[in-house]
C-alpha cells in the first residue's frame, strides 16, 4: 500500500515513515507541498493519507492552507474523495476532535507523538478496506 505522509517536519516524518514501512510493509511518500499532494492523489497511486494539521508555509491557489483545508479539498474532489485521510496533530484536545473531523471531512484523527504504531497500522488497514468496499459498491451503481 502507498501511504502519503504530509508533514512539515521532515526528520520526524522520516522516522515515522521508516517505522510504518518496516512494521507494515507499506511504501511511504513524504511531502508537505500541496501541488505534489494533489498530483499524487489524483494520479491514483495513494491509498491512505496521514495529514499533519499544522503546515506552516503551505500554500494552495495563493492562500495559506492547513492540513484541515487540504483534507477538505481532497474529500470534496470526486477523484480523491475515496482516499482515507487520518489527521495527525500534536495540539488537539479531546473537545477539538469532532470539530476537526467535521471541518476537514477526514476519516480519523491521531495525536502526536505516535507511540502505538501497531494501532496506527491497524487503523490504516481498516480505513483502506472500508474505502475499497465503498469504491466497489459505487462501481456497481
Amino acid at each position: 500500500m502507498n501511504i502519503l505522509l504530509v508533514d512539515d517536519d521532515y526528520l520526524l516524518a522520516k522516522g515515522s515513515a521508516r517505522l510504518i514501512e518496516r512494521l507494515g510493509h507499506h511504501k511511504v511518500i513524504i511531502t508537505d507541498n500541496p501541488t505534489e499532494i494533489f498530483s499524487l492523489c489524483r494520479g491514483g497511486t495513494i491509498q491512505v493519507i496521514l495529514m499533519d494539521v499544522n503546515l506552516p508555509g503551505a500554500v494552495w491557489e495563493d492562500k495559506d492552507v492547513s492540513g484541515v483545508d487540504l483534507s477538505r479539498f481532497l474529500k470534496n474532489d470526486p477523484i480523491t474523495a475515496h482516499i482515507p485521510v487520518i489527521l495527525v496533530t500534536a495540539y488537539a484536545m479531546l473537545a477539538e476532535r469532532q470539530p476537526l473531523l467535521s471541518s476537514s471531512h477526514a476519516d480519523e484523527l491521531c495525536t502526536k507523538p505516535i507511540t502505538d504504531y501497531e494501532g496506527l497500522l491497524n487503523l490504516i488497514d481498516t480505513l483502506y478496506q472500508k474505502s475499497q468496499k465503498q469504491k466497489e459498491n459505487q462501481g456497481r451503481r
